[in-house]
């Protein structure tokens, strides 16, 4: 398993360079919190360590929220040193802020989802408001789910915000090598 994982490191970092060399910008993915614990966890593990490896390359700021941390808080120790041990020139830091709120619970009123997946809300919000090129989660039930994004997507277009696209770590991973 972990020369898998190394070897698919080497691939993406190879494959990474290669594209550097089209793509003069960095995106800005907003990752929420079930990402960073992906990284320890035996089924998210490889993908979780493929995007990170992105972040750590610098072809991807890692975006994150005050909620994000506040999530993390009650993480384990482990989850918590690896976002510590980030670069800090690869995160951007971003505020929740009234409009976020606002945003968040317009997807509740509009019942995208029940009040009870808030701080989903929030997360999608934050990565609306801020307008961040892609929202990272494997979080399927509230978030990476094709009738949840509609469901956001509209609320966004009704309130002027842009489409936000939303994905899983192994959407953005998973496919590079193939052609």
């Amino acid at each position: 398993m972990r020369f898998l994982i190394v070897v698919s490191i080497v691939s993406i970092y190879l494959l990474s360079i290669k594209l550097c060399k089209f793509a003069k910008m960095t995106q800005r993915f907003y990752l929420d919190t079930s990402v960073f614990g992906g990284v320890f966890d035996e089924e998210f593990e490889i993908e979780s360590t493929l995007l990170f490896e992105k972040v750590r390359l610098g072809l991807i700021i890692c975006v994150y929220s005050n909620l994000t941390e506040s999530e993390l808080t009650n993480a384990p120790i482990h989850v918590r040193d690896f976002f510590e041990d980030l670069n800090e020139e690869h995160k951007e830091k971003v505020a929740v802020t009234p409009d976020v709120l606002k945003l968040a619970h317009e997807y509740v009123n509009e019942n995208v989802v029940g009040e009870s997946s808030l701080d989903d809300c929030i997360h999608i919000a934050t990565a609306s408001i801020y307008n961040v090129d892609l929202l990272v989660s494997w979080n399927f039930k509230h978030i990476v789910n094709v009738y949840r994004i509609r469901g956001y997507n509209s609320v966004n277009m009704k309130f002027g915000y842009k489409i936000l696209e939303i994905r899983s770590p192994k959407e953005i991973v998973g496919y590079e090598n193939e052609e």
